[in-house]
């Protein structure tokens, strides 16, 4: 049986950094793999990133957003492997958007920015979680997120402030539910901190090469190749 999918979009379907890029090639082995069994995007990004992504592959929208924040599942029978447009009980919405707005305030007000310039497309459609770029100062950010009882996790691409209670596991649950299945009989592959938690309630899971320690250190499994590569290899390795 082939597992569901659940993997991970910036370090690990991209291009080698500084190159933000999704690599094409990741888009035939998406399409094709969901013709056997379904596939998640679980990422940090906005909910309307993962969203785009699954549209322009061509499969069903079905996303973990914001480190599980925002759940969507588009729901299809075996006869509608693209699903139908149907979402069963719509959009789960998880975290505290209340408090992260609060924390950007906060920020701002002692003298930071959230480093994405005057027209800041990464927080734009966030809704559950804030993010700020790495070269702003950490510290005072996971102070003022901690008067909030939120956290701080480095994604390497982002800093996020989110609740500590959400993340890609609970995302995983979530989702794995809506499509009948349990959390461990996915394959998960991801590259950093936030897809360790992911790859501690699926069933198996790879880390690409350029994967941080987190993520090396929770993996069953790691690539030799880093990247988009390493993807496209671990589904080799899956397939033999």
């Amino acid at each position: 049986m082939v597992r569901p999918l659940a993997v991970d979009i910036d370090g690990t379907l991209t291009r080698p950094k500084p190159d933000r890029g999704v690599d094409p090639r990741v888009f035939d082995a998406l399409r094709a793999y969901a013709e056997e069994a379904p596939v998640v995007v679980a990422t940090g990004k906005s909910f309307p990133y993962p969203v785009g992504l699954c549209d322009f592959v061509g499969v069903p929208v079905r996303v973990i957003a914001e480190n599980g924040g925002v759940v969507c599942i588009e729901e299809g029978g075996s006869d509608d492997p693209y699903g139908g447009g149907r979402f069963g009980d719509g959009i789960v919405y998880n975290g505290d958007r209340e408090a992260a707005e609060a924390v950007a305030r906060e920020y701002e007000a002692a003298g930071h920015s959230l480093g994405w310039g005057s027209v800041d497309l990464v927080n734009r459609w966030r809704e559950t979680e804030l993010a700020v770029a790495r070269e702003q100062p950490l510290a005072p950010l996971e102070a003022i997120a901690a008067d909030h009882d939120l956290e701080v996790v480095d994604t390497g691409y982002a800093y996020h402030v989110k609740s500590p209670d959400v993340d890609k596991d609970l995302g995983l649950e979530t989702a794995a539910a809506r499509l009948g299945y349990a959390p461990d009989e996915f394959l998960a592959i991801g590259d950093s901190e936030n897809d360790a938690e992911l790859f501690a309630v699926a069933g198996e899971s790879y880390a690409v090469a350029n994967a941080d320690d987190h993520a090396l250190a929770a993996a069953d499994h790691v690539t030799d190749a880093g990247y988009a590569e390493g993807f496209l290899e671990a589904l080799a390795r899956v397939a033999e």
